[in-house]
């Protein structure tokens, strides 16, 4: 009984935004990822590097969780899935990744909201929620985000959240199988919640 028990636990913060609520993924919610990211493939692929071929399987998700596992525990990163705050259904997930401490204090925003639950603002709540949890919780200094220029809905998403268009870097990432110019954004601590 206790296996059945590990495996709908989910370990690490809660935190609550605007209509949302943020929390790291667990065993329990293979299904509803899965479900949710099948049905907004040709929605996110244009945004995304290639999937693996196994990227939706059970087991893909299980090495996924380890990762995950890992790097909350190293407090090199911190994945939360998005939930809506009213029924909680999984809307997409958030990540805060390649945290550096010492001089720098920073790190990486990374995040998707699937198809049917785009345009309502919950990518927005999101990024807000995680730059409070960044910025008073981790007592990180700086985030970085970065985004391909024609994804207008992203570009607004980190403009709304207070982040400032800091320049654009040649090939920055591979996205959908090519390397991507990508727009580059910052947002520092005592900038935070002006305006937002």
């Amino acid at each position: 009984m206790a296996l059945f028990d590990w495996l709908n636990e989910t370990a690490g913060p809660d935190v609550e935004g605007e209509g949302i609520r943020l929390r790291p993924p667990g065993p329990a919610d293979y299904a509803p990822w899965a479900e949710l990211r099948q049905l907004s493939r040709d929605y996110l692929q244009p945004w995304e590097p290639t999937w693996p071929v196994d990227d939706l399987t059970r087991p893909a998700f299980r090495r996924r969780l380890t990762i995950y596992a890992r790097e909350m525990e190293q407090a090199t990163a911190w994945p939360f899935f998005i939930f809506d705050a009213q029924d909680d259904t999984l809307v997409g997930a958030i990540t805060l990744s390649n945290i550096r401490r010492g001089v720098a204090d920073t790190g990486t925003l990374g995040y998707w909201v699937g198809q049917p639950h785009a345009g309502r603002g919950h990518a927005s709540a999101a990024v807000r929620a995680m730059c409070r949890f960044a910025f008073e919780t981790l007592q990180l200094h700086r985030i970085e985000a970065a985004c391909v220029p024609t994804n207008v809905a992203s570009r607004r998403v980190l403009e709304k959240s207070g982040f400032r268009l800091e320049g654009r870097a040649r090939a920055y990432l591979k996205i959908n199988g090519a390397w991507a110019d990508h727009l580059l954004f910052g947002l520092v601590s005592d900038e935070f919640g002006r305006g937002t």
